[in-house]
């Protein structure tokens, strides 16, 4: 895995392109700090791990529901709650105060 700077991204956008050809991830960095992760494309990766991705970042943001974010994913329903339940993203979204003043009502 290798690291590039923006900068040097800047000067030679080649050398991104390069190391994804060769199969390598490459960190892109700014002031030192990572804030891009490039990863080589394969079908592999388009079919499985990148849907699911895109999936949970618009269920996350609150683009999509969870039944769109599912298809997106292309999983059931059940095992886009199962993923989501392994990268502790909560799939039932209530509001703290929400449930406060509803725990309120019945006390």
């Amino acid at each position: 895995m290798g690291a590039i700077s923006i900068e040097q991204l800047l000067k030679s956008p080649a050398k991104l392109i390069e190391e994804a050809e060769s199969g390598q991830v490459a960190i892109v960095t700014k002031g030192g700090r990572p804030v891009l992760l490039a990863i080589p494309y394969d079908e592999r990766l388009a079919k499985e791990d990148v849907y699911v991705a895109v999936a949970v970042r618009l269920y996350q943001n609150e683009v999509v529901s969870l039944g769109r974010a599912a298809r997106i994913a292309g999983l059931s329903l059940s095992e886009f709650i199962d993923r989501l339940g392994a990268l502790d993203i909560p799939v039932i979204r209530y509001p703290p105060e929400e449930l406060e003043r509803e725990l309120a009502e019945f006390g």
